[in-house]
């Protein structure tokens, strides 16, 4: 299986905090609105059917689904997903399901069945990213939007991501990334296209430890994400 059982523990150690907005995840909730209304902007969401690869405890799933999609959220963190569907039930957010299983297995059971498919921050946590996403391409239907999202493999995502991140401004834990699984822009679109994936935007996204914000646009030598289609 595509899973490294030491980034599952880490983030399951951490499950009970994920709707935190002081935790660990702050940075995931401050970052959430940006890369939904900019997933929502490209492909509209209301009245499709997602797929949210590796959704942790739901903070980008149940965000889609209050926009009216109807989403699935996998990931192998069962903590993480237990919360996830405690918080589902709390907010009341209809057109929302969870399920504990990989992506390459989901492809096989359901290949097509999606319009849109989002895999944000997962990418670097697992051995093989390839495989996931060939498994978000065949989980994709024709003509279906996908999403990705991830660190690029540069010294200035090392500077930021894990010096200025995880160990001078403490936004996350120490060793919650490992720069050698770092995947640059060009690489992940070089796997999409070998998936049959269309490449349609690349989009950066900076943090400024000033103002303690984060924005979309500038270079993608850090943070980025990628918009594709299927063919």
């Amino acid at each position: 299986m595509n899973v490294d059982p030491q980034e599952l523990a880490k983030f399951s150690d951490l499950a009970h905090r994920w709707w935190d907005r002081t935790s660990e995840f702050k940075p995931l909730h401050e970052i959430n609105p940006l890369r939904l209304d900019w997933i929502d902007g490209l492909a509209p969401l209301a009245g499709t059917r997602v797929l949210d690869v590796g959704c942790g405890g739901g903070i980008l799933a149940e965000s889609m689904a209050a926009r009216g999609a109807q989403v699935k959220g996998i990931d192998l963190a069962d903590k993480a997903l237990m919360v996830a569907e405690l918080h589902r039930q709390e907010s009341g957010v209809a057109g929302l399901d969870y399920e504990s299983i990989a992506a390459e297995a989901l492809a096989e059971r359901e290949p097509g069945c999606y319009e849109r498919v989002t895999c944000m921050e997962m990418l670097e946590h697992v051995p093989d990213p390839g495989s996931v996403v060939r498994a978000c391409a065949t989980l994709a239907a024709s003509g279906a939007h996908v999403f990705f999202s991830t660190i690029s493999r540069t010294p200035k995502a090392y500077l930021y991501a894990i010096l200025g991140a995880e160990y001078v401004l403490k936004l996350l834990p120490r060793g919650t990334h490992d720069y050698e699984r770092f995947i640059t822009p060009a690489e992940l679109s070089e796997l999409c296209r070998a998936a049959g994936l269309e490449v349609q935007h690349l989009m950066g996204m900076q943090y400024n430890p000033f103002t303690e914000r984060y924005r979309l646009g500038g270079t993608t030598d850090v943070n980025y994400l990628l918009h594709a289609v299927k063919a």
